[in-house]
Order: C-alpha cells, then sequence, then structure tokens
C-alpha cells in the first residue's frame, strides 16, 4: 500500500470541523476568520466554527500535514493574519473524506428506501 494511501487511511474519518476546514481552503489559501466565513456561507449558516475551535484544528492540521502556512497575497498588508492552504496529503484526506461520505449516504438512501 503506498505510504500516502496509508497516511490518508489513518486520518480517517475526518471530524467535521477538519473537513470544513478543507473544504475552505481548498480553492484558495485563506486566514482564520476568512475560513470561519466561508464555512458559514458554505454550510447556510448552519455550521459555526468560534475561533479557539478554528485555531486548534488549523495548529493539528498543520502538525498533521493537511495545511501549511502560505504567503499573504499581494495586497494583504496585515501582518497579523496567518494564511492557510491544502497540502497534497490535505487534498488526498479531504477526497478519501469525500468517497467515504459518498457511500454512508448511499447506505443511508437504500435504508431510508426500505423503511
Amino acid at each position: 500500500m503506498p505510504e500516502t494511501r496509508r497516511d490518508v487511511d489513518s486520518l480517517l474519518p475526518l471530524t467535521p470541523t477538519v473537513f470544513h476546514v478543507l473544504l475552505a481552503v481548498a480553492g484558495e489559501p485563506r486566514h482564520g476568520y476568512a475560513i470561519m466565513q466561508e464555512v458559514n456561507e458554505r454550510s447556510d449558516g448552519r455550521v459555526g466554527i468560534g475561533p479557539g475551535t478554528l485555531y486548534g484544528a488549523i495548529r493539528r492540521m498543520v502538525e498533521a500535514g493537511l495545511l501549511a502556512e502560505a504567503d499573504p497575497p499581494s495586497g494583504d498588508d496585515d501582518p497579523r493574519r496567518r494564511y492557510y492552504r491544502l497540502t497534497d496529503l490535505g487534498r488526498a484526506a479531504m477526497g478519501a473524506e469525500v468517497e467515504r461520505l459518498k457511500k454512508l449516504v448511499a447506505h443511508g438512501e437504500a435504508a431510508v428506501r426500505k423503511a
């Protein structure tokens, strides 16, 4: 089994917070507040991640190799902001979680049809 596959498998299932953060930075690097806004918007206001939860999750995700710090975009002159981007391992973990959730939804749909 390739090393990356084994690494990804050991991370699953992802917590909802981790999955939402990965989705939020998949398109472009974002700073913490922008991640919170993206999660809130993407979930139609149903999911809110507070600063303590977010920054703890980001720290663990960086340590696990799912995220890495990114250079701020040109024009952002606020030195307090830290931007984060998806790593290759983060993208692989996000994809594996999507596949896991698809299978779970398929089982759920089948169970609903039987009920």
